[in-house]
């Protein structure tokens, strides 16, 4: 692989390892660093990296254990995995969908970590199980167990029974049927 289709790959894989940085972390700042970090380590080692392997596997492994680095050495600082000392400091928009995203992230964090992180690298950053199962040096039945169990506590958490409780309406439903038909004739 030459220099330059190594850098095209680095940089086309900017978006996804953000996204990946900022839902191990909670923190886009922190997520921006971790970014950053591994493009640097990464771009260091590029003797390293064996052509015709997974970039994006290669890199989000290098990303998990800058993070997993960081996270050891931070041991003594609070946590906030619930997300209650974010809360005081956030503002939330009126619209419902800030309240349902904030709910998604409370239900995420209470997943255990390693549910979280096979969650994330295959539902959010489209990681195939085999790439996640690399990176996470397990067998590819152990993602697969990991995420399904990771879907069926997030719509447990969520109060999500099936399709029907999904979005806004499903609340507008659920309270107009609470009221009775004499609130809904008039």
């Amino acid at each position: 692989m030459s220099a330059d289709d190594f850098k095209d790959g680095l940089i086309a894989e900017i978006p996804n390892l953000r996204a990946f940085a900022a839902s191990l972390s909670g923190s886009m700042q922190l997520a921006d660093d971790l970014v950053q970090d591994t493009l640097l380590k990464a771009w260091g080692n590029a003797e390293k990296f064996q052509p015709g392997t997974s970039l994006r596997a290669w890199l989000f492994t290098i990303l998990r254990n800058t993070y997993y680095s960081l996270y050891r050495k931070r041991g003594r600082e609070v946590q906030d995995s619930d997300g209650t000392y974010a809360d005081r400091l956030a503002t939330h928009g009126n619209q419902e969908s800030h309240l349902d995203l904030a709910d998604f992230r409370k239900a995420l964090a209470k997943l255990p970590e390693e549910q979280r992180e096979v969650l994330i690298m295959v539902g959010a950053t489209g990681l195939s199980y085999e790439e996640t199962a690399e990176i996470c040096g397990v067998a590819i039945g152990t993602i697969k167990s990991r995420v399904n169990r990771a879907r069926s506590r997030l719509a447990e958490l969520l109060s999500i029974g099936g399709v029907d409780d999904l979005g806004p309406d499903h609340r507008i439903t659920a309270a107009v049927q609470r009221a009775g038909p004499e609130i809904v004739n008039g």
